[in-house]
């Protein structure tokens, strides 16, 4: 499997795929394609993923795309400007993703849910009690809101992240929740009330944009 991503911040995903290999993306996520390009639809596990999916506001369903008979093309745009990131998943490399970040990937690769143990974390880290991951062996694309920023975080290091700028960590992070300090701080410092805090080893991707702050703001501007 050869890809490519252009577009700057409007970013299209394209992918070219030999005989016999295949794409898994995210319901109505292909922009465009070429004509032996065939589509499958499935439901990637039975009843208990097709119900974790719904819970975490992905599509039910996945579709599942080949060529026949020689070499085809898949073209995925970015439902928002942002960025598409390409990211290689190992047995030993599970990552956790924000809902609805996937877009695509390879079939080696595991889409299921991740649930938030601690009720705190799922009331005040800003991603909720469900998020996404993904494991197996393959690559996998997920879109993001605005510019990234990844960085690596060694034992025990920890970054406080705003509600929404969380993309992704590394499985072998935790991810806890903070008060923003005292109550003058969080009546007027304007940040909220608590901040969602990831502690390494691992990576963790950030985000500049997220669509609910920018909807946000753009109520206030009305």
């Amino acid at each position: 499997m050869k890809y490519q991503i252009e577009g700057g911040s409007l970013p299209v995903l394209i992918v070219n795929l030999e005989v016999g290999e295949k794409l898994i993306t995210e319901g109505g996520a292909m922009s465009w394609m070429s004509g032996n390009m065939k589509m499958d639809t499935s439901s990637g596990g039975g009843v208990k993923k097709v119900f974790g999916r719904m819970f975490s506001g992905e599509s039910l369903f996945h579709n599942i795309y080949e060529p026949i008979g020689k070499e085809g093309m898949i073209a995925l745009a970015s439902k928002f400007p942002g960025a598409i990131k390409a990211l290689e998943i190992t047995p030993d490399k599970p990552v956790i993703i924000q809902k609805r970040a996937f877009l695509a990937c390879e079939p080696r690769v595991e889409l299921s849910v991740h649930w938030q143990k601690k009720i705190g974390v799922g009331l005040f880290g800003g991603e909720g009690f469900i998020m996404q991951k993904l494991s197996g062996n393959g690559l996998a694309f997920i879109e993001i809101d605005g510019y990234e920023k990844q960085y690596e975080l060694q034992e025990n290091e920890e970054m406080i992240i705003s509600t929404g700028y969380l993309v992704a960590m590394s499985a072998s992070c935790s991810f806890n929740v903070r008060s923003v300090g005292t109550v003058k701080n969080a009546l007027f410092g304007g940040e909220g009330i608590f901040n969602a805090v990831v502690r390494g080893p691992g990576m963790v991707i950030v985000q500049s944009m997220p669509i609910g702050n920018l909807m946000h703001g753009l109520s206030l501007k009305k």
